[in-house]
């Protein structure tokens, strides 16, 4: 039997999605046949990373991605981002939550900017693109939200990074109730250590250390976390909703 997940005529919006695990989803979701939107928060080179990815996607498929930049703990720049979704595609399919940052620090040194910062992206920025999305969305669509392991191991210093993460996940529990009426279903996944260049800029000593948590004995990788977006916006998932789907390896420590 051959089953294959088909997304053309689909549109899908990728938060955060100049470099990582977001870059990868948009690119999954081209190989399916969807139609992407990069979206990134116009810091530094992020930019011009996301018109890269563009060009590499349309050099397969003319007109098939767009980049569109908007700080998705600005209400007003998601809101405007939705309404040029709206114009040039004339509504959304899928919306993926995954722009986030970190700002590490233990409860007593965390400044109130620090945990300001990272809520009102990591939380916030969700709660935002829910919102103004559900109102170009289609009928059938799908959300997928990152959470974190973090959520669920509270690591040391990252307070702020847990706390918008478990928020999230609980989040997309009632948006699955809210926006059933459409048939738009709701998920988070919660990945692990996951190999990017930021996993990257752990010791060796701490990597060895998480590494003995990992049943399967190794970090994942960005299209594993990918191709489980991918199934959840898929019709392989068609009654899935309000979950959160760890992808960490069998993490239990």
């Amino acid at each position: 039997m051959n089953i294959t997940i088909d997304l053309n005529g689909k549109v899908a919006l990728v938060t955060g999605a100049s470099q990582g695990i977001g870059a990868q989803v948009a690119r999954t979701f081209h190989e399916a046949g969807a139609s992407v939107v990069l979206n990134h928060p116009g810091i530094g080179s992020t930019g011009d990373d996301a018109q890269k990815i563009a060009a590499e996607l349309n050099a397969l498929r003319a007109g098939s991605a767009e980049v569109i930049a908007a700080d998705v703990a600005d209400a007003v720049q998601v809101q405007a981002m939705m309404a040029a979704i709206k114009a040039q595609h004339g509504g959304l399919d899928f919306l993926i939550n995954n722009a986030a940052i970190i700002k590490d620090r233990t409860i007593a040194k965390m400044s109130l900017d620090e945990w300001d910062a990272v809520i009102g992206v990591n939380l916030s920025g969700v709660f935002h693109c829910c919102k103004f999305a559900l109102e170009i969305m289609r009928d059938h669509g799908a959300v997928v939200s990152f959470g974190s392991i973090a959520a669920i191991q509270g690591f040391f210093g990252q307070a702020n990074y847990a706390s918008a993460k478990a928020g999230v996940q609980a989040m997309m529990r009632v948006l699955s109730r809210e926006a059933a009426r459409k048939n738009i279903r709701a998920n988070a996944i919660a990945p692990g250590v996951i190999e990017t260049s930021m996993a990257a800029t752990i010791p060796e000593n701490v990597r060895a250390e998480m590494m003995k948590n990992i049943p399967l004995g190794r970090f994942g990788t960005v299209q594993e976390v990918a191709n489980v977006v991918l199934f959840l916006c898929s019709p392989l998932a068609s009654y899935v909703t309000g979950q959160t789907i760890e992808i960490n390896g069998g993490w239990r420590g």
